[in-house]
């Protein structure tokens, strides 16, 4: 038994994320972060060993899919719920024993992306044997391109996003070089950080964080400038987020709300899309309605995250083009 191991309380802030799905956040981690503390301090049990174990879980609730009735539909269901918790604790494992590995995460990613396209392949594989109706062949399908396309495009999204900043930031560094010594800070940052800002002064507050100072004065002096690249007694306050926000104000409210209980405002990602194929439609003898709502959500979802791209391009350019009007 391992005596370094932290009370629950500090297990629960060094594995859990500050942003994580809202299913993970209700129905995983209430489950998985106690289960984590206690193979820490009981077991030699290692992070790449629970990857394991949760693919060849996964297999078992892919065998239990194929069989195509109800029964075993519900034990499918059950067994790919228990698959993702183990899924989730190697990953907290990793963090609280400092175990991890680059080979760990590339082995999670990949047997998750198998454990996927199998379980589709067996679900509508069993249902076709049931009903003999096509549609479960192109939902199978369906839901391989769709879980490629939500990472396919995570992972674009991302490099775009770093590519606009690492732009940003260079053209920085050239300010300063031409003696403007202001500070850099992204307001996507500091809204993160401290989501509990007021949507109506949130440029405000962020710059005053920015500054180490969140009152309601510093909220109420900050200034209102777009992108301000002279600012010389704060931060460079750089808003790619600006045009989502002023025409959609609502969603900061929701989005603040939302971080403040862990909850990532993309409410339907990969993980629910899973879950809504996997566990929801077969325990409720529906994977047909439940891969169709569960697709059309994530689809939503997913042209959201686009538009939003497109928008934070239009700042991005807006925001090059004020550097080079201050030159």
């Amino acid at each position: 038994m391992r005596a370094d191991i932290p009370p629950l309380a500090e297990v629960r802030r060094i594995t859990e994320k500050k942003r994580d799905a809202w299913w993970t956040v209700m129905l995983v981690d209430p489950v998985a972060t106690p289960l984590v503390r206690w193979t820490a301090m009981h077991t030699r049990v290692t992070p790449n060993q629970l990857t394991w174990g949760a693919f060849l879980v996964g297999l078992g609730s892919a065998a239990c899919f194929a069989q195509g009735d109800w029964r075993w539909l519900l034990l499918g269901a059950l067994l790919y719920h228990v698959s993702f918790i183990f899924d989730c604790m190697d990953g907290k494992l990793a963090r609280l024993t400092g175990a991890g590995s680059v080979f760990g995460a590339w082995l999670d990613f990949v047997f998750d992306r198998i454990r996927v396209l199998v379980c589709a392949v067996a679900l509508m594989a069993g249902q076709y044997e049931r009903t003999g109706d096509v549609r479960y062949i192109w939902l199978a399908l369906a839901v391989a391109a769709l879980d490629a396309l939500r990472y396919i495009n995570s992972l674009e999204t991302f490099k775009i996003r770093h590519g606009m900043r690492e732009q940003i930031k260079a053209r920085m560094e050239a300010a300063r070089e031409a003696h403007n010594e202001a500070e850099l800070a992204f307001m996507e940052d500091l809204l993160r950080d401290n989501p509990q800002a007021d949507v109506e002064h949130d440029r405000a507050v962020a710059a005053g964080a920015a500054r180490g100072t969140t009152t309601e004065a510093t909220a109420a002096e900050a200034p209102k400038q777009e992108t301000a690249p002279e600012a010389p007694d704060g931060p460079v306050v750089v808003d790619l987020q600006r045009s989502f926000r002023r025409r959609f104000p609502w969603w900061t409210r929701c989005r603040s709300f939302l971080q403040r209980h862990r909850v990532r405002a993309h409410l339907v990602s990969g993980i629910e899309f899973q879950m809504g194929v996997f566990i929801i439609g077969p325990a409720l003898d529906s994977v047909v309605a439940g891969t169709v709502v569960s697709a059309a959500l994530l689809l939503v979802f997913e042209l959201a995250i686009i538009y939003k791209l497109l928008l934070s391009t239009r700042d991005f350019t807006r925001t090059l083009n004020s550097f080079g009007a201050t030159a």
